[in-house]
């Protein structure tokens, strides 16, 4: 059956580059650049999307690592990679557009607002609603890092179930937020499942590598891709229904105890802040029991900012060896020997 994506139409086993006409830059030509692989096999349309912030780029090497998979050779349905929604950014190395919006709380768009509601229009009408499913890759702010982790909210038990099959370490219950990707995709029925891994600006292997494990679960559990001829047991994820972000007492130079996935008990020192040349600290304690999710990556800080993202679990030790895994995981051996045969991976 044939699948028709802007003036493109492929037939059964094609794939090919596209590109959506964007907004101009001043006189500077600008599109939404996809890569489209349409199976000879009927299935579901499922779209891998990156750098909807243009400075988070993990998702970029995601979505190149899985577009050179042999076992792709073997897709059902249609598979949309989008690397770089927001391409503006991605050029400045700006989580926003030039109109200083952020394109994720511009979903679903108009074609007569801003720049970034016209851009978030292009995708939402020629990409997501053509899909049945999509997969968005994110990383954490500038100067802030991400533990891999899924985000859905629990009340969307099939979504959940499919995060837990993604296989990263912690799920976190993420309402959804207006203007969001994940909130319009809702409305239209179209559940999309949110990767948040690593920092802005930078590549993190093991955060790839979860990334790309974790979209070849999801697209075996679719039935787009063949299951293993041997079949290997799924880590449970962590469920936080809650977390907080701990943020500065005091301005001055952290000292950190605590790493991303380690626990942390409630009122644990996890770091100190020291004004310089003076031997007087302030302490930054935990609020609750639980993982350390997210963290800031600059030990400057100024009273008010946030240092630490704590998911909350009661359970330390129950906890702390599901994160065990986290510190060894990859790839399956037969997807690493096929990622080495297309040289992707070192």
């Amino acid at each position: 059956m044939a699948f028709t994506i802007g003036e493109q139409t492929l037939h059964s086993g094609e794939e090919a580059q596209i590109h959506l006409p964007l907004p101009n830059l001043y006189n500077t030509p600008a599109s939404l650049a996809l890569h489209v692989k349409h199976g000879k096999k009927s299935g579901p349309t499922v779209f891998i999307s990156a750098c909807i912030h243009g400075n988070e780029i993990n998702g970029i090497e995601i979505i190149r690592r899985l577009y050179n998979l042999n076992l792709l050779k073997r897709l059902r349905g249609t598979l949309i990679l989008a690397p770089v929604v927001n391409p503006y950014g991605f050029n400045t190395l700006s989580r926003y557009l030039p109109d200083r919006r952020d394109l994720n709380r511009c979903f679903p768009g108009s074609l007569t607002g801003s720049l970034a509601s016209r851009v978030a229009q292009v995708f939402f009408e020629e990409v997501v609603k053509k899909s049945d499913f999509g997969i968005d890759l994110h990383t954490a702010a500038l100067h802030r890092s991400n533990l891999p982790q899924t985000r859905v909210a629990f009340e969307d038990i099939k979504l959940l179930e499919v995060a837990k099959v993604f296989g990263a370490p912690v799920i976190l219950n993420a309402p959804y937020r207006e203007g969001s990707l994940r909130l319009s995709a809702h409305k239209a029925g179209i559940p999309v499942l949110l990767y948040e891994a690593g920092e802005a600006l930078r590549m993190d292997e093991n955060c790839i590598r979860i990334g790309v494990q974790g979209i070849i679960n999801v697209l075996k559990h679719l039935q787009m891709l063949p299951s293993s001829a041997v079949k290997r047991k799924l880590k449970t994820p962590l469920l936080a229904q809650t977390s907080n972000w701990i943020r500065a007492s005091a301005s001055g130079v952290m000292r950190s105890l605590k790493g991303l996935g380690d626990t942390v008990s409630q009122g644990e020192i996890i770091a100190y802040i020291d004004t310089p040349l003076l031997g007087n600290a302030d302490i930054v304690q935990a609020p609750h029991n639980g993982v350390i999710i997210g963290r800031t990556e600059i030990p400057l800080v100024q009273e008010g900012d946030a240092l630490f993202h704590v998911a909350a679990f009661e359970n330390l030790e129950k906890a702390e060896a599901r994160m065990e895994y986290f510190q060894d995981v990859a790839v399956t051996q037969e997807d690493f020997l096929a990622l080495k045969d297309q040289h992707v991976l070192s």
